[in-house]
């Protein structure tokens, strides 16, 4: 794709609907890329075989973005801690039913892959950038969350025997990704000190409820 902006006002073509499972997620017209596009939010994750395009911004949080170049089917998850141990299967989960297990890397790991492979694509063809880490919110207890998460991706990719094509992670920035799931083209933007404050907030809060729901003992399933 061309690196200036194609800004198309009016979408050229119908929405394609979504795969089952996603149409909560937030989708659009982007007059700016002149594209379908999917926004997603922490704990949430997308996958298309149409080529749309999916959004976020990371602060403290990872994004996977992975796709099966040959059967063009890919999507992004995001998540903001590691690793969560349930007794939940992964595969026996829906799309839009993991709420609060997706946050946790481990399951947004499993359940991206999981619908990548349902909707056609093949485990050896798949290609995975990583995207976010940033040190934002390290100071709330000392400990560098962003860094946790690299940790976590970088050995998940590698047990599961995953090649790293490209990624953009660490760093005192968050980030807005643009991700496109069928070319694999990945643009990524490092936000100014106004958005970090804005993402900063809203991982703390995020940060908060997370460790609430588990002091509880609760995961939030929904159809």
């Amino acid at each position: 794709m061309s690196t200036s902006p194609i800004q198309l006002f009016q979408p050229t073509y119908p929405q394609p609907k979504p795969l089952k499972g996603f149409s909560h997620i937030n989708r659009y017209w982007d007059k700016r890329q002149g594209v379908y596009a999917a926004k997603i939010l922490p704990g949430q994750f997308y996958v298309s075989k149409e080529g749309e395009m999916v959004v976020t911004v990371l602060g403290s949080c990872i994004s996977a973005c992975i796709r099966d170049p040959i059967n063009k089917v890919g999507g992004m998850n995001h998540f903001m801690l590691p690793i969560q141990r349930t007794n939940m299967q992964a595969s026996a989960l829906k799309p839009g039913s993991t709420s609060d297990a997706a946050r946790y890397g481990n399951w947004a790991m499993e359940y991206l892959i999981n619908e990548i492979l349902k909707n056609g694509g093949k485990r050896e063809n798949l290609e995975v950038k990583v995207f976010g880490g940033g040190k934002v919110i390290s100071h709330m207890n000392q400990i560098d969350v962003g860094r946790q998460n690299i940790d976590f991706v970088w050995e998940y990719l590698s047990q599961e025997g995953y090649k790293i094509a490209a990624n953009d992670v660490g760093g005192p920035n968050p980030r807005k990704v643009l991700y496109f799931t069928d070319t694999g083209s990945a643009k990524v933007r490092k936000l100014r000190s106004v958005s970090n404050d804005t993402v900063y907030e809203r991982e703390v809060s995020y940060s908060e409820n997370l460790k609430k729901q588990s002091q509880a003992g609760s995961i939030e399933l929904f159809d």
